[in-house]
């Protein structure tokens, strides 16, 4: 938890210009730059122009802004995610045991498809408790396009939102959050699992081992010949860790199959951020920021219309697009 609340103050800040964005809120006007190929475009402001223009206004703290409420969300949101995988222990008729055999495809893709619907399960049920913080988290942070001070406290906020929307209200743009949370986890996890089956294991896993002759002649895992240098050429025998490299290689490829299940989904982070500040009061939800929507549904059309699906998914090299209208001071 602690270890998770001061990545929270970290990131506040980029969460912050991050969401303002995805609103739609300029504050400084395009500026003349390049772009990597030398040509010249007009770009927007990026993060660290966008977070020196709110610092100017409301100082350094005014980069923390709704970091109350986030960390109440963080912090709940392990515990419950943690006591919900503990109702769901792990399945044990997948015990890892030295004599056992590596990889049988069914069993493995059975083993991910149930660890995934465990981890899925935890996340929706952190995600479901913590909204009501995170709503109130981004529209504190939405009140500086209007100066309001609409939702000052995190437990005014809670009365606010419920004599102005009732309990729905809380729960805001909570559709697409759980549907891009659901879908991110399971394209990350099984993209992993084809790269770590099918090309990592039966590719780089059968190369290793071929590269060293064993006793027989065969290959032996782990070990291989390689000129050396430092001897004249002369091939010398090197010990390779192949299981701690395999391993290094398979966190690489979920990292990436994360990268990529977040890109993808991005759009449902946006829609939900944008259905939690819709129409509540807030210049930052209403036009000319943002019409008002009928349902999550709506909203994704108008900003598929628009062009507008990836608004605010980067914060540097923001070139302006041909034919779009921006809102700034």
């Amino acid at each position: 938890v602690l270890l998770g609340s001061g990545l929270t103050v970290l990131s506040q800040p980029l969460m912050y210009v991050k969401v303002l964005v995805q609103v739609g809120y300029e504050p400084l006007p395009p500026t003349l730059g390049r772009n990597i190929f030398g040509r010249q475009v007009y770009q927007l402001p990026g993060l660290f122009s966008y977070a020196k223009h709110i610092v100017k206004v409301d100082g350094r703290a005014g980069l923390f802004k709704g970091l109350a409420p986030r960390l109440c969300s963080s912090a709940i949101g392990t515990v419950v995610h943690s006591k919900v995988l503990q109702l769901f222990p792990p399945d044990p008729s997948f015990p890892l045991q030295p004599g056992a055999s590596k990889k049988e495809p069914v069993s493995s893709l059975e083993q991910v498809l149930k660890e995934t619907s465990r981890e899925m399960v935890a996340r929706s049920a952190a995600t479901l408790i913590t909204h009501p913080f995170h709503v109130i988290t981004l529209r504190c942070m939405v009140q500086f396009i209007g100066r309001e001070t609409k939702y000052s406290g995190t437990l005014s906020a809670f009365t606010t939102i419920y004599r102005e929307e009732g309990i729905l209200g809380f729960f805001a743009g909570l559709i697409p959050r759980l549907l891009g949370d659901i879908l991110s986890l399971w394209l990350c996890n099984m993209l992993a699992y084809l790269i770590n089956t099918y090309a990592l294991e039966n590719g780089v896993g059968s190369a290793l081992g071929s590269w060293a002759p064993g006793a027989d002649g065969g290959a032996a895992p782990g070990v291989f010949w390689e000129p050396c240098p430092h001897f004249g050429g002369i091939q010398v025998l090197v010990l390779l860790p192949q299981v701690s490299t395999m391993t290094e290689m398979k966190s690489y490829s979920q990292a990436v199959t994360g990268f990529f299940a977040s890109m993808l989904t991005y759009p449902f982070v946006l829609v939900s951020n944008l259905m939690a500040v819709n129409n509540c009061g807030l210049a930052g939800g209403l036009l000319p920021y943002a019409p008002t929507y009928s349902s999550w549904l709506d909203c994704w059309s108008q900003l598929h219309r628009e062009g507008n699906m990836s608004r605010g998914n980067s914060l540097f090299f923001r070139k302006v697009p041909a034919g779009k209208r921006y809102v700034w001071e």
